[in-house]
């Protein structure tokens, strides 16, 4: 058992927010309009292999549509605008602080969550980021998914690691929360490799971390070019390398995501992945069976 008791077993987003704010917070999903350079031409088209037609956005809508949407569930909650699907840094800056701020004005909103890629922060919106991030809540969300050059190579990700490494650095220096997302299942990866991008973003910097189980969709380039594909044979399977590398995490560093969500009505594979549940209480048992934490195994407890 961990220093926190027993049922505190990951330094989890939900808990960190509730210690911040005193009250659950909930994310609010919304479409800004944006594309991405990698489904424009400008570095790619069609997005990277496991991109669905929303572009990791499928939840999204507006802030009034999403606080309908979920006040019957958590009527006493507080809200963040969360600028989620495709790329919400690419635009030009006017245009960016418009949408950030008609966002911040909404009735309810206590801060704001922007995902986007380490390749779409030139300094102009650095420096817009850097205003809002001292003036409100904020946090940044950049989509690493893997720290294997090969396997970024073959997911079309279209920026090297040093990219990466540059935008954290100018993030660190504004003291701008970044939160780096991986993709855990990604073709031709194996455990070891997906366990070294973890180490990777340990390194980074980063305050928070999302594991993103591999949801192959329907519509993605990836359901075409790896037909038949299923990046872990089981739940099981799956429920062991995320308590793995629960284990190996900062134990400072807050977790915001342990699996994925794909409309089942999209999903292809793997076939029960969508049984979201199931999935973060199989990570919490096998904690308990293990009696392991956050940080068990991190090298910072040496």
């Amino acid at each position: 058992m961990n220093e926190y008791g027993e049922s505190l077993r990951i330094n989890t987003i939900g808990r960190w927010l509730k210690s911040r704010f005193g009250q659950k917070m909930v994310k609010l999903a919304l479409d800004g309009g944006f594309t991405c350079p990698n489904r424009d031409g400008t570095k790619g088209c069609g997005g990277c292999l496991f991109c669905g037609t929303g572009g990791g956005g499928d939840f999204a809508s507006t802030v009034e549509d999403q606080i309908r949407l979920l006040s019957d569930k958590w009527p006493d909650a507080g809200h963040l605008a969360y600028f989620q699907n495709h790329t919400n840094t690419y635009a030009p800056v006017e245009v960016l602080r418009e949408k950030y701020s008609a966002a911040l004005n909404s009735p309810g909103i206590r801060g704001l969550v922007i995902a986007t890629r380490p390749d779409c922060l030139p300094e102009d919106v650095l420096e817009l980021l850097d205003q809002i991030n001292r003036e409100h809540f904020m946090w940044l969300e950049l989509g690493l998914q893997t720290g294997n050059e090969t396997t970024a190579g073959r997911i079309n990700r279209c920026y090297d690691n040093s990219v990466f490494e540059s935008a954290m650095c100018r993030l660190r220096e504004l003291r701008i929360r970044a939160v780096v997302h991986l993709i855990l299942g990604l073709p031709g990866e194996t455990r070891e490799d997906m366990m070294e991008s973890v180490r990777y973003v340990s390194e980074s910097g980063a305050w928070g971390i999302k594991l993103h189980l591999l949801n192959v969709v329907r519509g993605s380039r990836m359901a075409d070019e790896y037909p038949g594909y299923v990046p872990f044979q089981s739940m099981e399977e799956y429920i062991d390398l995320v308590c793995d590398i629960v284990e190996m995490l900062p134990p400072e560093m807050v977790v915001h995501r342990l699996t994925g969500d794909t409309p089942r009505r999209d999903l292809i594979a793997p076939e029960w992945s969508y049984r979201k549940r199931s999935i973060l209480n199989g990570i919490y048992a096998e904690l308990r069976r293990r009696g392991t934490y956050q940080g068990f195994r991190s090298p910072s407890r040496s």
